[in-house]
């Protein structure tokens, strides 16, 4: 156990201050309302219009800071504070979510191989807790490492997942940051513009720790299965 709380623990101070972080840059920036005008549906709508993109739609939905973009249906989905307001902050997750629209209508390699293991880590997340508690269990008391080894692939495919999430996230940022850079009619200022690629900056983050935390899991129960750990 000490092997893991030397892991862990600072992963979780660094990712406590991310969430914060995060979370303060996003209520800030929610809170300065853009010189345009310019709702984050509107702003959506209108890069995904600037990228040809004309079968993706852009939905609401209700729970905060769910914002994400459905490649299997083709939605854009705002949390409402986003697809109503008309901050800085509002801008930069439309403007970022659209990215992915815009990764998939490009066949970007990273989101197509994001996409195909999404179905399989789902299944895999479910299950590897109780698969994990019971493989520690066995190799402990029965010195039988299958169940264990089993989890430890599970384990090594989500981390898999979380990195290749990263240039995913990236690239969409990216990609909105350079669109909204050359639509003065969104963000009529550099200060804005800023204020924008400072909100992705801190999201882009949040999913750096998670890779991170994934890391040190992997390499803990690894050694387990092992016979490394002290």
């Amino acid at each position: 156990m000490g092997t893991y709380f030397f892991l862990i623990i600072p992963v979780l101070i660094i990712s406590m201050f991310v969430q914060w972080r995060f979370r303060n840059r996003f209520s800030k920036y929610a809170e300065m309302q853009l010189n345009s005008g310019l709702s984050g549906k509107e702003v959506a709508e209108k890069m995904l219009y600037d990228n040809g993109i004309f079968d993706v739609k852009v939905v609401s939905t209700d729970k905060a800071l769910s914002d994400h973009y459905n490649p299997e249906d083709k939605t854009v989905n705002l949390s409402t504070d986003v697809y109503y307001g008309r901050s800085v902050a509002a801008a930069a997750v439309a403007a970022h979510e659209c990215g992915h629209a815009v990764q998939q209508a490009v066949s970007y390699h990273w989101l197509d191989l994001r996409t195909n293991m999404v179905p399989v880590v789902s299944i895999t997340s479910n299950l590897l807790q109780w698969v994990l508690i019971i493989g520690v269990f066995l190799i402990f008391f029965t010195f039988n490492p299958i169940v264990l080894g089993i989890g430890v692939v599970g384990l090594t495919l989500i981390t898999i997942f979380s990195l290749v999430t990263l240039p995913v996230e990236f690239d969409a940022s990216r990609r909105a940051l350079a669109w909204l850079k050359n639509n003065k009619s969104v963000l009529y200022t550099t200060e804005e513009h800023n204020q924008a690629k400072d909100a992705l900056w801190w999201a882009a983050m949040t999913y750096v720790v998670a890779a991170l935390g994934s890391l040190a899991n992997l390499f803990y129960y690894a050694s387990v299965l092992f016979g490394r750990n002290k």
